[in-house]
């Protein structure tokens, strides 16, 4: 039973004067929250709980206009057998959310959608940097879309919502985190633009921060934006999200279950010296590995793991029940300590590189004649083989229903998928459809890419990026290998596109765990830079500005100046590698490939595209058959266009086409004429009707036939072969179809009525 609800609204002012307003409702013994945070006057999020899924350890809903995000967070309270925190993040995204029905025939949501696994990927992100190091209890949150009005987008509230329901459960949590995106418009910054902002704005970047002003994720596209332009919209995002950080936490201290205590795999607690005797056995050994700069990937990995067995055969014969799971733990710290020891005192790398200087890089182009376009860049033992193919308009990239209204994106005719098979790391395993990190990755690549390639392009391009080797920084690779490709295939971009990879070692003071002592940025990361360091900080774009970015953040947050630091060495790297592919540029052929695609358009009469198109389209179908040309209709100027993989495949369908519309002389009608028509055919709504032997008949409706209202011409005697005389009155603008009326002849007539061809037949 419900008892009687009982309100209070309170009103706190913070910063800058935004306001937060609260309302507590108590329901029972159930406490109903609900906070507002407004954003520079513009907009604002609303953060509601304590009526759904109260059985979950936390759960909230975040609403922006008429869309909102319920998200939950549920943890074991048993340990799981992993080493790392098995954190599971999922959006789901469903057709009843915008009121409608799935359009498959199960009538209901299937496969996770593209959007749904980019969106799942950014809330995690944003999470699991904030939780601590030594929690290992299987964890999932979910994000479920309540509603979407098509003018906000979801996911900075899927990301709000998870960050309030791990801040009010009893699951250990370093948070909360605020998220916003920030546009540009006008050169003026926008907090949470609504799809059509986004659309006219030059940057469309995710800025995730914790208290203190540290950021904890960013993500973001843009249109060739100037670095100063980035680093403003950075800060401007930081800032506002202080808002919603200082929203979450006063929530957290008046509804929050206290933190749960849990069991940590502590190196310590165990067999005492057990970490002395390890680090006694091999940080000599692994010294001279993380230092032999003639080490490549699968040679040092190999070197790791032979003194790791060989430590652990000697404990094997020295302790008594030995817990080789927690002297792996032990190792791998061990091993993780003198790696990025090494970098701070030698300010060098594992492979012999300074902390700012970049891997070798080659490129090539046009590898295979068939192709539209290829190109192959390798950086270091990083390898992508990039393809680019051409296609017609209509095969554009079509979206579903749900991901058009939360993306604002309908088709893409420009789209980028990337694959990592097994072997790219010597490795074997399934090869199958994309895993999430593949979408992930080509989506980013994909994002690089986007602004440089023109919006009027004729084509439909499917840019292709395979990984053949892979030790770090695949994806920026794509976006290098990629740009190469499109210019190989002769697309006009704006300028080459280029990506990079930047790391970073830190050292937290010993008295204080939140403050970074000294750090590291490390341009150009290895693969094991990226698994044993703190960030993987990937930026894209042109020596004009910035086309993608995406901070992966591994440490509980980076301040400010840390991250405008890495964008600047990601900046002079970025230009180092444009300068380096710029030589292979240069031998590209200005001229088309013989196998380049061609297009044209077609200007057909109306009253003539039933003849090219035939009973049932036969016609239209023939001709693509036989000459492998594509036409469509064009909805710009009610024409064809024409798709040929070659000009001689264009030729020869446009002679197909001037053949079948090849006609007799057409005699010119003129408008008010009469002439005389011959009936070929009868039906119950009129009688269908030839001028002229070639022509193709045309319906006289019984409105048309006479005065009086018929319901069948037979009332007035009209059989097929008849002849009756009829007044032209021009086309139809649309259809194209003639006007005929017998009926306005019915009175008085000064005219003779003319014949055309040779029909000879009864006159009615």
């Amino acid at each position: 039973m419900i008892s009687r609800v009982s309100s209070r609204w309170l009103a706190c002012s913070s910063r800058h004067g935004q306001h937060v307003f609260k309302r507590r409702l108590f329901v029972g013994c159930v406490k109903l929250f609900e906070y507002k945070v407004d954003f520079s006057e513009r907009n604002s999020i609303k953060l509601s709980g304590g009526k759904y899924a109260r059985l979950s350890d936390g759960c909230a809903v975040a609403t922006l206009g008429d869309t909102s995000v319920m998200a939950t967070a549920v943890s074991k309270s048993t340990k799981s057998s992993s080493n790392f925190l098995p954190l599971t993040v999922d959006y789901r995204q469903k057709a009843a959310a915008a009121g409608r029905i799935p359009t498959n025939y199960l009538r209901r949501e299937l496969s996770v959608s593209e959007h749904e696994i980019l969106t799942s990927r950014l809330i995690d992100r944003s999470l699991r940097p904030l939780f601590p190091s030594t929690y290992c209890f299987d964890t999932q949150i979910m994000c479920n879309l309540l509603s979407v009005d098509g003018i906000n987008h979801p996911d900075i509230l899927s990301i709000n919502a998870a960050s309030t329901a791990l801040a009010l459960s009893d699951i250990p949590w370093n948070g909360p985190v605020g998220a916003v995106r920030v546009g540009l418009c006008d050169n003026n910054l926008i907090t949470n633009p609504t799809r059509r902002e986004l659309s006219n704005s030059e940057l469309n970047l995710v800025v995730v921060s914790a208290a203190k002003n540290l950021v904890i994720m960013l993500e973001g596209s843009a249109n060739n934006v100037l670095q100063q332009d980035v680093l403003k919209a950075i800060k401007f995002g930081v800032k506002e999200c202080q808002h919603i950080v200082n929203c979450i936490n006063n929530l957290q201290k008046e509804f929050g279950k206290p933190k749960r205590e849990f069991e940590t795999k502590n190196v310590d607690d165990t067999n005492g010296n057990l970490e002395t005797v390890i680090d006694s056995l091999c940080e000599i050994k692994l010294r001279e590995i993380f230092t032999n700069v003639d080490h490549h990937k699968i040679s040092r990995d190999t070197a790791v793991k032979d003194v790791k067995t060989e430590v652990f055969e000697n404990l094997k014969s020295n302790f008594d029940n030995l817990n080789l799971e927690l002297c792996s733990i032990i190792f791998d710290k061990i091993c993780k300590r003198i790696f990025r020891d090494l970098i701070f005192e030698n300010n060098t790398r594992c492979d012999g590189r300074n902390l700012d200087e970049l891997r070798n890089i080659s490129c090539e182009v046009d590898l295979y004649k068939p192709l539209h376009g290829s190109a192959l860049f390798q950086r270091g033992q990083t390898q992508v083989f990039c393809t680019v193919a051409l296609d017609s308009i209509d095969s554009a990239l079509k979206l579903d229903p749900m991901t058009i209204l939360t993306s604002g994106i309908n088709e893409k005719n420009f789209f980028l998928h990337y694959e990592f098979p097994p072997y790219a790391t010597n490795d074997i395993g399934r090869m199958g459809p994309s895993m999430r990190r593949e979408v992930g990755h080509g989506a980013l690549a994909e994002r690089g890419l986007r602004s440089i390639v023109p919006e009027n392009f004729p084509f439909t391009i499917r840019l292709t990026s395979e990984v053949l080797e892979s030790n770090g920084s695949s994806s920026m690779a794509s976006v290098c290998g990629g740009s190469l490709a499109l210019l190989d295939a002769g697309v006009p971009i704006s300028q080459p596109a280029a990506g990079v990879a930047i790391g970073l070692i830190t050292n937290y003071d010993d008295s204080d765990s939140t403050h970074i002592k000294d750090y590291r940025i490390l341009t150009d990361i290895l693969g094991i830079e990226d698994y044993l360091g703190d960030m993987d900080f990937k930026l894209a774009g042109t020596k004009k500005g910035i086309t993608a970015l995406q901070a992966d953040i591994k440490i509980p947050g980076l301040p400010l100046k840390i991250v405008m630091e890495t964008i600047e060495a990601a900046t002079s790297a970025k230009h180092k590698i444009i300068n380096i592919m710029n030589t292979t540029i240069q031998s590209i052929k200005k001229q088309k490939k013989d196998n380049w695609p061609v297009t044209e358009t077609l200007n057909i009469p109306i009253h003539k595209k039933g003849k090219l198109l035939g009973p049932g389209g036969i016609n239209l179908k023939r001709i693509m058959l036989e000459t492998g040309a594509q036409i469509s209709s064009n909805t710009e100027n009610d024409g064809f266009t024409i798709f040929a993989p070659n000009q001689d495949a264009l030729n020869e369908a446009k002679e197909t086409v001037d053949k079948l519309m090849a006609e007799k002389s057409e005699p010119q009608l003129e408008f008010g004429a009469i002439y005389k028509a011959k009936v070929v055919e009868v039906r119950e709504i009129g009688v269908m009707v030839t001028l002229y032997p070639t022509m193709q008949p045309t319906l006289v409706h019984n409105s048309q036939l006479d005065q009086r209202k018929i319901n069948h011409p037979s009332a007035l005697g009209i059989e097929e072969g008849h002849e009756i005389q009829i007044k032209y009155f021009g086309r139809d603008p649309v259809s194209g179809l003639m006007r005929l009326s017998r009926k306005v002849l019915q009175g008085p007539s000064s005219s003779a009525p003319r014949s055309i061809g040779n029909n000879s037949a009864k006159s009615t």
